[in-house]
């Protein structure tokens, strides 16, 4: 497996490894966000391939607002993690969140965080797996203001 900092050139390659992530997007879109996270100094994309064939990715960027359960800043975050089925369970997810980490560091990151939803029980478990430890658990609240009822 080898895992690699994704370029401008890679921006098709991972817009289409992220609509298996979030198919709720269109892959024009994803691929302009990450063409353009690919020239941003403060995120970086990892891919893993498997020979020439992209299997995973990871999208991960530094905050400097506060993060949930963190003390420092900027903190590295892991925005985004997948890995096709095929490839699951072969440690690929690991070796892209520990690149991450490394790049994370090298920018002054003491701390590196994540999250997923409340109910992403298999999220949960990869990120528990791979060594995160549960910081907070909250509810988000929304309502709209300056609108006729």
């Amino acid at each position: 497996m080898n895992i690699r900092q994704a370029t401008k050139n890679n921006a098709r390659i991972t817009g289409e490894l992220a609509l298996l992530l979030w198919p709720d997007h269109a892959a024009e879109e994803l691929e302009k966000e990450f063409s353009e996270l690919t020239e941003d100094p403060a995120a970086a994309i990892f891919l893993a391939f498997d020979g020439e064939e992209p299997v995973g990715f990871s999208q991960d960027q530094l905050r400097h607002d506060y993060v949930e359960g963190t003390s420092t800043s900027p903190v590295g975050y892991l925005e985004g993690l997948f890995v096709k089925e095929a490839c699951r369970q072969e440690g690929v997810a690991r070796k892209l969140v520990e690149r991450a980490e490394q790049w994370a560091q090298e920018k002054g990151c003491s701390e590196f965080a994540s999250d997923c939803e409340l109910d992403n029980e298999i999220s949960l478990r990869v990120h528990l797996a791979l060594g995160f430890t549960e910081a907070n658990r909250i509810v988000c609240f929304t309502k709209r203001i300056g609108e006729s009822r």
